[in-house]
């Protein structure tokens, strides 16, 4: 894949504000182009997940280790993916086991943030 199929999928996926918003300048160029090209145009684009299923690994991998404003960012993808709310809370819960009560209750008001913007 390419950095143009990354970029693609990454506007799809955290929607235009959000990429032009993070628009590489001189500091950040490598990085960004280093994640478009692999995250989002080598990992995103495999057909062995749908965007819906990597949307809930990506929230609870988040949640794991407290990565709260990209949780923020990832919950809005997450509906953009097709989550609902009711199976965005399933995945909050769920993450209460593995991840811990506290994380998971950190989460839920992240979550609970960005759904009522929506």
């Amino acid at each position: 894949m390419s950095y143009e199929d990354g970029m693609k999928v990454r506007r799809e996926v955290l929607g235009d504000a959000h990429v032009d918003r993070v628009a590489p300048d001189a500091f950040t160029e490598d990085f960004q182009e280093f994640i478009t090209r692999y995250a989002w145009g080598e990992v995103w684009t495999r057909p062995g997940l749908d965007r819906r299923m990597r949307s809930a690994m990506t929230l609870t991998a988040l949640i794991a280790l407290g990565h709260w404003e990209e949780l923020r960012m990832h919950v809005a993808a997450a509906l953009r993916n097709g989550l609902t709310k009711d199976e965005i809370g399933e995945v909050l819960l769920q993450s209460a086991i593995y991840c811990g009560v506290p994380a998971a209750n950190h989460a839920f008001a992240v979550a609970r943030e960005v759904l009522e913007e929506r």
